[in-house]
């Protein structure tokens, strides 16, 4: 069994997405969470409910807030959108990584705030052929380090990326306050469900992951909490 700071250390790396509906269904599930659970993502479907009077609920109850909106729009846009955001109270926020315009206006927007922003490589519901698709020839590995590196350059906090890459980035970019904020976190029993790029929390942890976003392992469990400090302790025991 880990120790307390230990496990308190890894309770603050575990993010629990919200993805659900409703306010009153993100509610109520933080509520039979507890204290198992600090930091809560909030995405655009919970958004579009209240999600953004729900980011300074949270907040009030000493809970971390990931606001994941994925921005992406033109400079003056981007700056005055992430500066919303960041009065929000959030801690996280996400932009597409794309273009170095973009980042930077991100950048500017969050400058001389609490808000952190982690620039979107490659969702982890794509493959290679969904990139070929797009008319994009490199592979999903090769683009997340190439999005990666303008993001950091851009001047933000960190990436989104599956724990398939992690290892890859954390090679390129070895500054360890650049945060690794990893989706797509499965244990082997587990649905990987609409993901294409799992990893499990040892795996990407080990990698230089530094949170793990965990949504229907643990929303959807028979028993949230017991899931949720499963997750935890897994963090704890990977380091």
């Amino acid at each position: 069994m880990a120790d307390p700071d230990t496990i308190r250390s890894a309770r603050d790396r575990l993010i629990v997405a919200l993805d659900m509906p409703t306010v009153r269904e993100a509610s109520e599930l933080v509520g039979a969470l507890g204290e198992s659970v600090t930091f809560y993502k909030i995405g655009l479907e919970l958004v579009t409910d209240g999600g953004l009077t729900f980011v300074k609920t949270l907040k009030e109850r000493g809970n971390n807030v990931f606001l994941d909106m994925k921005f992406l729009d033109i400079d003056t846009t981007m700056e005055k959108a992430t500066a919303n955001a960041a009065r929000s109270g959030a801690d996280f926020l996400t932009v597409h990584a794309v273009d170095t315009k973009s980042l930077r206006a991100a950048a500017r927007g969050a400058a001389g705030t609490q808000l952190k922003v982690l620039g979107v490589t490659v969702l982890t519901s794509l493959t290679g052929e969904d990139l070929a698709e797009q008319g994009i020839a490199l592979d999903p590995a090769e683009l997340v380090v190439h999005r990666a590196k303008l993001a950091q350059a851009a001047g933000c906090h960190g990436v989104i990326a599956s724990g398939q890459e992690a290892a890859r980035i954390r090679n390129a970019i070895p500054d360890r306050p650049f945060s690794i904020v990893t989706p797509g976190i499965r244990l082997p029993s587990n649905d990987v469900a609409d993901q294409a790029r799992v990893a499990t929390p040892e795996s990407a942890i080990g990698d230089g992951a530094t949170h793990l976003v965990v949504g229907r392992p643990i929303t959807q469990a028979s028993d949230p909490k017991v899931a949720a400090e499963e997750f935890v302790q897994r963090i704890a025991a990977a380091g």
